[in-house]
């Protein structure tokens, strides 16, 4: 094995509890970054950050909820204040309960809304600055890079409605804030995935797709995305990942 190609570094994971966060935190974690994870459920949370300890990687923990706008801002200026920056920011925390528009739950809209771009809009807002400031560090680069879904691209069923509208909005705000963000050196890319084996999509998720059967992804396999884009050397950013499974045909 090569050397670590994100040691000295600072990541931090949102949605880190579990699924693609968690093996997104390992796997940073196993290329020498410290890893800060972040979530709702401080039992998992401690789960992650002992796992990445026995495999000999170092990471954090804080509890938060990524629609808390005023915690999540909290929590970032206690992170860059204890290591002075961060390097690699991935925002993954996400919600989908798909259905019909005139079966819908309401609230079921607004969540999806308030997690998967309002928890994007929290964190990205309030790490910004921390990460411009880890542009003059060892890499020359640094990185915000968020999981947004194939739904982002196209809308998979007529019950994806609100799901896909939400990743259709992340990626657009990821284009604009890649194009803000060019002269400062900070890359910004999305992560695109098609069907993922995790909670959502094992009985999880209301309406999610099915993928307890067949060979769905897995979520080191986004994961491996993640590490890839936050990898390349200084003069190359990789804005954007499609990974489907190989059989998924739409």
């Amino acid at each position: 094995m090569g050397p670590a190609r994100l040691q000295d570094t600072i990541a931090v994971v949102t949605g880190a509890s579990s699924g693609i966060g968690e093996a997104t935190a390992r796997a940073l974690a196993a290329e020498g970054a410290t890893v800060v994870v972040l979530a709702r459920r401080r039992d998992r949370l401690d789960e992650v950050v002992t796992a990445i300890g026995s495999d000999g990687g170092t990471a954090h923990a804080h509890e938060v909820d990524v629609t808390d706008a005023s915690a999540v801002a909290e929590v970032m200026a206690s992170i860059a204040e204890r290591f002075g920056r961060i390097d690699i920011l991935v925002t993954n925390a996400g919600f989908l309960a798909n259905s019909l528009a005139r079966d819908a739950d309401l609230d079921d809209w607004h969540r999806m809304l308030d997690v998967n771009i309002g928890g994007v809009l929290n964190a990205t807002h309030a790490a910004l600055p921390h990460v411009k400031a880890a542009v003059g560090g060892v890499r020359g680069v640094a990185d915000i890079v968020t999981v947004s879904s194939l739904a982002g691209r196209r809308v998979p069923t007529a019950e994806s409605n609100v799901y896909s509208a939400t990743k259709h909005a992340v990626n657009a705000f990821s284009e604009a804030l890649r194009r803000e963000l060019v002269a400062a050196r900070v890359r910004v890319g999305v992560v695109e995935p098609g069907v993922v084996r995790s909670e959502m999509t094992t009985g999880g998720g209301k309406g999610a797709p099915d993928a307890t059967t067949g060979d769905p992804l897995r979520a080191d396999d986004i994961a491996d995305a993640i590490v890839y884009m936050v990898t390349r050397p200084d003069h190359a950013a990789v804005n954007e990942i499609l990974i489907r499974p190989t059989e998924q045909e739409r």
